[in-house]
């Protein structure tokens, strides 16, 4: 049984619908995240869950009890359920054990010393207990207020954009730090975000929203490689869309050669000579010198073990590719380029009523296979 299911859930501010028929669930001991976009609805949703809102829609459960439905709503304080804030949220006046231990006031005193002791241990933090807040770094803040929201064992912790505050390589270096944590501890978590490396390397499973629906729940890796619609392809990684023609039920025609796949999606690979666009990413396209395929240098970014090209096609047409960086070619200079594609992700082109787009034209034949 799933430790947390939210079924068609809705929420409003005033007239303005925020959430709206959203579903997930979380097995016990997954951690999974809502990754999108500022104004979403994401951390509405998390503060639905944590009890700081109550649902107009639909239902939350916690261990198979209803917690939030338009008539029903349990206390935040009843639930069980940890939070980490985005600015930490620590004790200012109180020390880092104290600050730990502040939600085991209940318990005896050697159990409390007990757990804050396992704890620092498990942040890296052990002998810094004595300190306060402001004598720590903003990374070790925040593993200070993991530690106190993991202190009472909580059934269900909720992040929110808890690495926000921190640097970029800091943020998903303690992302992967939590998650090992989280995992030690077998912590059921959800994480917000807009960052998706920060979700990638924290989340079993991540659902990507959009104006109050969820686009997709998947793993990080078929997010990537099989986005479910041209939202989640643009929002996840980085890629180009080329135009491109349906040849038969496992071929796509596109301006670089014919791409083969027994993976199309179905209403892809049914609609024959319909146009689509095709998503290229930069592990997509190889560089190679001795490939007759040429293109244009347009853009690079030093990436340190690699360059990052952007590419123009003789068309017109861009796309990025990743190089090996002792690969130095100038802007404007001509490479040679090759593709390698293991998962072809095309969507439909369609008319202003929804209907796919037909070729009208007989395209050159491509040139490569």
């Amino acid at each position: 049984m799933s430790l947390l299911d939210l079924q068609n859930i809705s929420y409003a501010y005033h007239r303005h619908r925020v959430v709206d028929g959203l579903s997930f669930h979380l097995m016990p001991g997954v951690i999974g995240c809502l990754l999108g976009p500022s104004g979403c609805g994401k951390t509405t949703v998390l503060r639905c869950i944590a009890g700081f809102e109550q649902v107009s829609g639909g239902t939350i459960r916690l261990d198979g009890k209803v917690v939030s439905d338009p008539h029903t709503h349990m206390p935040t304080e009843q639930r069980r359920v940890g939070m980490v804030f985005q600015d930490y949220a620590l004790f200012p006046h109180l020390s880092v054990a104290d600050n730990i231990a502040f939600g085991l006031r209940g318990d005896r005193a050697e159990q409390r010393h007990s757990r804050v002791s396992e704890l620092l241990a498990m942040v890296d933090l052990a002998g810094e207990g004595g300190k306060f807040p402001h004598q720590l770094s903003g990374g070790q803040q925040q593993r200070v207020a993991l530690a106190r929201a993991l202190a009472p064992r909580p059934r269900l912790l909720l992040l929110d954009e808890p690495f926000s505050n921190l640097d970029v390589d800091l943020r998903e270096r303690l992302a992967s730090d939590v998650r090992s944590i989280l995992k030690a501890e077998g912590t059921t978590a959800i994480l917000v975000t807009h960052d998706q490396h920060e979700a990638f390397a924290m989340a079993d499973e991540v659902g990507i929203m959009h104006n109050g629906h969820i686009q997709q729940w998947d793993t990080p890796y078929n997010l990537y490689h099989k986005p479910s619609n041209r939202f989640v392809a643009d929002f996840i990684g980085q890629g180009a869309f080329l135009p491109g023609e349906v040849l038969d039920a496992g071929h796509i025609r596109i301006e670089l050669g014919v791409l083969s796949s027994t993976a199309l999606a179905e209403e892809v690979g049914q609609c024959l000579n319909c146009r689509v666009s095709v998503l290229l990413r930069p592990d997509d396209v190889t560089h190679d010198d001795a490939s007759g395929l040429k293109a244009e240098v347009v853009a690079k970014a030093f990436r340190g073990a690699e360059f990052l090209y952007t590419l123009k096609l003789p068309s017109g047409a861009q796309v990025l590719s990743l190089v090996p960086s002792h690969h130095n070619h100038a802007i404007g200079e001509q490479i040679g380029i090759r593709l390698d594609v293991d998962h072809v992700v095309a969507f439909h082109d369609t008319d202003p009523l929804g209907h796919p787009v037909q070729c009208s034209t007989v395209k050159q034949e491509a040139q490569v296979q």
